[in-house]
C-alpha cells in the first residue's frame, strides 16, 4: 500500500487528528486561531507542563530516597531536605516554595492521580490542582477520597476563586454531622486584638462566629453607602466604613448619622431545609443550613436565626404557596419577594468568576426593560457594578438559559460563550397528577 493509501486509511479510521494541507483538499478552509485561542492554547500548555513537572519532581524525590534506603530510614529526612535544597537552587526559588512543590507533587502522584491526569490534559490549571490538594490533604483519607471526584468536576468548570469557595462548602457539607461540635470548640477561642502598624494606625482584629462577622460588615457597609450618597461627601466607601465602625463601637450612637442611615440593621440570608428546622428525631440527617457568604452552619444556630424574623431572611427549601415570580410589565422595580428570590438563587454576582455576594449587587433586567424585558424571576439576575457596566457597555451579550433555573449565558465580543450557574434553583412544583416529582 503506497503512502497516500496509508494516509487515506488512517484519515478514514479517525487515527489522524491533525490536518495536512497537501493540496488535495482545495475546498478546506485553514484554521486560523484568534487572539483568545492563542492565549488559551498557551495556558493549556502551561497546565500540561505543570503536570509533567510534578511527576519529575516526585520521581527525583523517590529515586533519592531509594538510593539512600541502604543507610536506613533515619537518613530519609536528610535526603528530603537535600532534594528540597537542590530544587531550590536549580529552579531559583526559595526552599519553602520548593518544599511546597514537593508536597503537592507527592500528593498528586501517589494519592490523587485523577487530579494529576486532569492537569496533564489541561482540564484544570495548576492553581486549581494546588487548591484542591491544600483543601483535602488536611482531611481524613476516607473523606478526602470521597471529596476529590465532585471537587474535580467543579474545578473543571469554575475559576480558582469560585472553586476554593465551592470546595470549602463541599467539605463542610460532608462534615456537617460534626459541624456543631467543631463550631462549639472553635467558639471558645473567640477574641479581639489590636495590631499597631505605624503612622498612628492599627488593625483591629476580631475572631468571632462568621454569621455575626458578616452581619457586622453588612451593616456598616449599608450605612456607609447611604452616607457616601449625601451631598458634599468626598470620603471613599472604605473610609466611611471604617469611620462608621469606630463611631458605633466608641459612641454606640447613630445620632450623628444622616436620618436615612439610622435604624439600619444587618440582613443575613439563611437557607434551611424545612425538615431540618424541626427539632424532632431524624432531622439532623438532612442537608445542612447555609448562610450566604459563610457556608454551612450548625443546625441549632440555624434554628435560633430562623426565630428572629425581623432581621433574617428565611428561605425554606420546601413547597411554599403564594410565591410571586413575576409582575410582568406592570412595574420596573421588582417587589421585595422577587428581589429576595433572585438574590437567594444566585448567592453571588452572576458575572463569570465573580465572588461579590448577591446581597451587595444590583438587580439587572437580563433583557432590558426598554427592550420589552419583564420584571420576573426569569429575567432578573444580580450583577455587581463592574459586571453590570460591562454588560451594557463592554460589547458582551447575556441571556438566561431557558429551563436552567437561572443560569446566565455570557457571549464575549470574540463570540465565545460562558455559562454562569446560580448557586441554587428555585423549586418548581407540579400538580400531583402531572407525572414527575417536584424538582
Amino acid at each position: 500500500m503506497d503512502e497516500d493509501a496509508n494516509f487515506d486509511e488512517a484519515l478514514s479510521s479517525g487515527d489522524v487528528g491533525w490536518h495536512v494541507d497537501d493540496g488535495r483538499f482545495p475546498d478546506t478552509e485553514p484554521y486560523i486561531p484568534d487572539d483568545v485561542s492563542l492565549v488559551v492554547e498557551t495556558a493549556n500548555m502551561v497546565s500540561v507542563f505543570a503536570a509533567e513537572r510534578y511527576q519529575r519532581i516526585d520521581g527525583l524525590r523517590v529515586r533519592a530516597l531509594a538510593d539512600a534506603a541502604r543507610y536506613g530510614d533515619a537518613i530519609a529526612p536528610v535526603i528530603e531536605r537535600s532534594v528540597r535544597l537542590e530544587l531550590s537552587a536549580a529552579l531559583r526559588v526559595g526552599e519553602t516554595v520548593a518544599g511546597g512543590m514537593m508536597a503537592v507533587a507527592e500528593a498528586l502522584v501517589h494519592r490523587y492521580p485523577t487530579v494529576l491526569d486532569a492537569l496533564g490534559h489541561a482540564q484544570i490549571t495548576d492553581d486549581h490542582a494546588r487548591a484542591l490538594v491544600a483543601g483535602v490533604e488536611v482531611l481524613e483519607p476516607a473523606l478526602a477520597e470521597k471529596i476529590v471526584p465532585p471537587a474535580l468536576a467543579i474545578a473543571e468548570e469554575t475559576t480558582v476563586a469560585a472553586f476554593r469557595r465551592a470546595l470549602t462548602t463541599l467539605i463542610e457539607t460532608e462534615r456537617a454531622q460534626t459541624l456543631a461540635e467543631r463550631h462549639a470548640e472553635a467558639l471558645t477561642s473567640r477574641r479581639t486584638a489590636v495590631e499597631n502598624v505605624g503612622d498612628g494606625m492599627a488593625w483591629f482584629h476580631a475572631y468571632l462566629p462568621a454569621v455575626e462577622a458578616h452581619a457586622i460588615y453588612g451593616r456598616i457597609t449599608t450605612i456607609a453607602k447611604t452616607i457616601t450618597r449625601q451631598p458634599g461627601e468626598d470620603r471613599t466607601l472604605d473610609q466611611v466604613r471604617a469611620d462608621v465602625f469606630a463611631d458605633l463601637l466608641i459612641d454606640g450612637d447613630t445620632g450623628c448619622l444622616p436620618p436615612t442611615a439610622r435604624g439600619i440593621r444587618p440582613t443575613v440570608v439563611v437557607t434551611v431545609p424545612a425538615l431540618s428546622v424541626l427539632s424532632g428525631e431524624g432531622a439532623e440527617g438532612g442537608d445542612p443550613a447555609v448562610v450566604e457568604g459563610v457556608g454551612p452552619i450548625p443546625l441549632e444556630r440555624a434554628r435560633e436565626l430562623c426565630g428572629q424574623a425581623r432581621d433574617w431572611i428565611r428561605v425554606l427549601t420546601h413547597p411554599e404557596t403564594g410565591m410571586v415570580l413575576s409582575v410582568g410589565r406592570d412595574r420596573y422595580d421588582p417587589p421585595k419577594m422577587i428581589r429576595d428570590l433572585v438574590t437567594w438563587r444566585a448567592d453571588r454576582c452572576m458575572g463569570p468568576g465573580c465572588g461579590m455576594p448577591a446581597s451587595r449587587c444590583e438587580i439587572d433586567h437580563t433583557l432590558a426593560w426598554v427592550d420589552g424585558g419583564s420584571t420576573s424571576l426569569a429575567n432578573l439576575a444580580p450583577l455587581c457594578k463592574g459586571h453590570h457596566t460591562i454588560k451594557h457597555h463592554g460589547g458582551w451579550r447575556i441571556r438566561q438559559v431557558p429551563g436552567s433555573g437561572g443560569a446566565i449565558e455570557w457571549t464575549s465580543p470574540s463570540g465565545r460563550q460562558y455559562v454562569v450557574k446560580p448557586e441554587r434553583r428555585v423549586p418548581a412544583f407540579r400538580p400531583a397528577d402531572a407525572g414527575d416529582a417536584p424538582f
